[in-house]
């Protein structure tokens, strides 16, 4: 179960009235040491977003209240759990919320924040139930300083989830990304895990489970204060969505059956901490 959290702003704004096409958008930044570039981040929201949620994964700078400072609805997490269990944390409160699009931006300023009004729209207008943000797609993650390692592990790893899973995506490995509301509610995201393969194991259930993913190009940008894991990380990443991917295969051709992508799997519980407060 996830951990319960302390939630920091308690002053923060009710819904705008700016819906998209009658639908309430909310943005949700997983973050962690993001004080440098979070103001710049939330500057170029555009005016379409309902309401932006961060979750800080116990930072140990100012992230949370700057923030709050913000007016962005902050939730703390006791400790650092980790990249996957921060998305948990988003994609929950931003359902309890009552988002019907959630769009995921980093907050360290990597992506590009005015894309969220076009993701959105296309999850709105009811073209695709998942949209990414790739950095593939127009050649930007070189232009933007991906080091050239990271590109290339890109490339060889998307072209073996393409081949495995019969889909034709540029990239998986985007941080950039927007989901209905049916498809949080849906993927059964408490079987995930903790760490940053979280990313790639909801587009193999996105997969599974037939929700249709579209992308659009997303210029992307490598400087100091963007976040990067390490070498060490990117390699252990990288087995995580190789064994993923295979996991995937295995259940489509019905010789495995995983709780990863069964319907049977534990999905976000918008009562949980009402609930467990009786425990």
């Amino acid at each position: 179960m996830p951990r319960r959290l302390e939630e920091e702003s308690t002053d923060a704004p009710e819904w705008s009235s700016k819906m998209l096409i009658g639908k309430k958008i909310v943005v949700v930044m997983p973050a962690y040491n993001a004080s440098k570039t979070l103001e710049q981040t939330v500057r170029e929201l555009p005016d379409i977003v309902d309401a932006t949620i961060l979750v800080d994964d116990g930072s140990t700078d100012e992230t949370a209240q700057l923030a709050k400072t913000m007016g962005l609805q902050v939730f703390i997490h006791d400790h650092n759990y980790g990249y996957g269990r921060n998305q948990q944390t988003c994609y929950r409160e931003a359902l309890a919320k009552g988002a019907d699009i959630v769009v995921m931006v980093h907050p360290d300023y990597q992506y590009t924040p005015a894309l969220v009004t076009a993701m959105a729209s296309m999850i709105g207008f009811e073209v695709y139930d998942v949209v990414l943000g790739s950095r593939i797609l127009g050649g930007g993650a070189l232009k933007g300083g991906m080091p050239l390692y990271k590109y290339a592990a890109n490339r060889l790893l998307t072209a073996f989830q393409n081949a495995l899973t019969g889909a034709k995506l540029s990239e998986y490995h985007t941080g950039f990304r927007a989901f209905s509301r049916n498809v949080l509610q849906t993927l059964p995201l408490l079987e995930n895990s903790d760490d940053f393969v979280f990313d790639n194991e909801v587009l193999a259930q996105c997969i599974c489970f037939n929700f249709r993913i579209g992308e659009i190009s997303c210029p992307t940008k490598y400087f100091k204060h963007a976040s990067s894991i390490s070498f060490s990380r990117s390699v252990k990443y990288g087995f995580g969505v190789l064994r993923t991917t295979l996991m995937c295969r295995l259940q489509t051709l019905g010789i495995a059956h995983y709780r990863l992508f069964s319907s049977t799997g534990r999905k976000l519980l918008l009562d949980y901490y009402a609930s467990s407060s009786n425990d």
